[in-house]
């Protein structure tokens, strides 16, 4: 089945079986498995979608091309592979609009958000470019007598050089905006990229990366391989031509860290982010910032507002700003653009219904009831939740907030970081000086003041402590994790100083 709106830009990329192609070596592709796998629409649950099951072969060659390809890339030079990437953002904003259908349809975001997302995407690229000829075009000289003993009789040349071959593997609540920010700042940095799109949201990414094909990339230098991770993933992660993985998305994140053994990787995995508020938050603009932040794409993003720890003092009032607004989010399909739409899928409905019902059993306060028709749930406060309940520490990826009242900062803080996952938080205070007090205890990726959390702009730093993930991304970040140092030291005969 075709996109809505496609146009003949992304003719080659649908298979005349109606499963979209795989894309390996500058080639779009049927795989020779003969199988297909379905993506199914979490709105209706009928199919939306067919793409290739690639077989751990078709993987092989995309490694190979990638390989193959990597090396004349490196020697690329920067303002070259800078006007490359901003061929593919103008490609992807001149076709933005078939992009986000696809994301509507595979993972029940909103038009308008879908759109955004695309645009977002192409401003990202854009940026990775003038980016990366500033931060990589720098290297620097050391001499050696700065260090005891010694005298100046060699100079070391510190370069940045490109890492090889990285496996990207964006999530699916990000498909196209996770994908480009592993892709670009490795493309830009000299590497050669292999693609695993989440399966949902696997269409919109391969429409993406039609958008760099077009752009003229050298052949092999970008591919994207489809299928099922109970078959291809292992092989995917532990091939030996891997030589950085950035992976978005849940627990098997950790399972890919143990397996993959000396590769470098950039993680992050999820998180359950913590909302501080205090005796002294402006209460009436705290409650529309949680909301937003909690119930954005139905709670579907790592850095949606998770708990709410409130001092008792002020948690009624706070309940009473935030409960109109949760009454107010609009609720149904997500090309009417509403607040909440259908969660991913059955097993993700099912796990947030699990974790309600658990809060119910042991004592859970609603102050908005919970509803449920199929993967469309009603967004959902509990209040008077307590340490003992599973929504207290497990991330729902839902439109669930759970709210518990404590008598001190302090207490807060410690449920904070006693948690094993720790992307980001949030703390509401008036107090300057208190502010970065408990930011500073709080011991998580990144801590917002006076506003949710937020992944971006894209590039501010964004990274995750414990189980919450491995090295930073932003896009600086990333393209510091893309590159490796070599030195080169020259020995001179004698010692030399220069002079004004």
């Amino acid at each position: 089945m075709a996109a809505n709106g496609d146009s003949n830009f992304f003719a080659d990329i649908l298979s005349s079986s109606g499963a979209y192609k795989y894309y390996v070596d500058g080639a779009w592709s049927e795989s020779t498995s003969g199988k297909s796998v379905a993506v199914m629409n979490p709105t209706t649950g009928a199919e939306a979608y067919r793409f290739q099951a690639c077989t751990q072969a078709e993987v092989d060659g995309a490694y190979r091309a990638a390989q193959g390809a990597q090396k004349a890339w490196a020697k690329t030079p920067l303002h070259a592979r800078a006007a490359m990437l901003r061929k593919a953002a103008t490609l992807l904003r001149e076709n933005a609009g078939p992009i986000a259908s696809c994301m509507v349809a595979e993972v029940a975001k909103g038009a308008k958000d879908s759109l955004s997302e695309v645009v977002r995407s192409a401003d990202l690229i854009d940026y990775t470019a003038e980016e990366g000829v500033r931060v990589l075009g720098q290297g620097k000289l050391l001499n050696p007598d700065s260090f005891p003993g010694q005298a100046r009789n060699k100079m070391c040349l510190v370069s940045k050089v490109p890492l090889g071959v990285v496996l990207a593997i964006p999530p699916f609540n990000y498909p196209v905006n996770l994908a480009v920010s592993k892709i670009a700042p490795a493309l830009m940095a000299g590497n050669a990229v292999v693609l695993k799109p989440p399966t949902q949201g696997a269409i919109a990414g391969l429409h993406m990366v039609h958008c760099f094909h077009a752009a003229g990339f050298p052949k092999g230098l970008l591919n994207c391989v489809t299928g099922k991770g109970s078959e291809i993933g292992d092989f995917l992660t532990t091939h030996p031509s891997a030589n950085l993985i950035s992976f978005t998305g849940g627990d098997t994140g950790v399972a890919i860290s143990k397996k993959a053994g000396m590769v470098p990787m950039q993680m992050e995995l999820g998180g359950k982010d913590v909302c501080i508020v205090c005796e002294d938050a402006k209460l009436d603009a705290a409650a529309k910032h949680i909301v937003k932040g909690a119930f954005s794409y139905s709670g579907q993003r790592c850095t949606a507002v998770k708990l709410v720890m409130v001092m008792s003092s002020v948690a009624d009032t706070l309940v009473e700003h935030m409960v109109p607004l949760v009454r107010e989010l609009s609720v149904g399909l997500p090309t009417d653009d509403c607040d909440i739409t259908p969660v991913i899928s059955e097993s993700s409905a099912n796990f947030i219904e699990g974790l309600v019902q658990d809060a119910q059993t042991k004592g859970a306060t609603f102050l908005t009831p919970f509803k449920r028709e199929g993967n469309l749930l009603w967004p959902t406060l509990l209040d008077n939740v307590t340490a003992g309940m599973r929504i207290a520490w497990e991330e729902p990826f839902g439109p669930v907030l759970p709210i518990i009242r404590v008598n001190s900062v302090q207490e807060a803080i410690d449920h904070c970081n006693a948690n094993n996952v720790a992307l980001q938080g949030c703390v509401f205070t008036q107090d300057i000086n208190a502010a970065i007090t408990i930011s500073d205890a709080m011991e998580t990726g990144t801590v917002q003041i006076n506003a949710a959390p937020a992944r971006g702009p894209d590039h501010f730093p964004f990274q995750g402590f414990r189980d919450s993930g491995i090295g930073s991304q932003g896009v600086t970040n990333s393209l510091e994790m893309m590159v490796k140092t070599k030195s080169t030291v020259i020995n001179l005969e004698t010692e030399s100083y220069a002079m004004g």
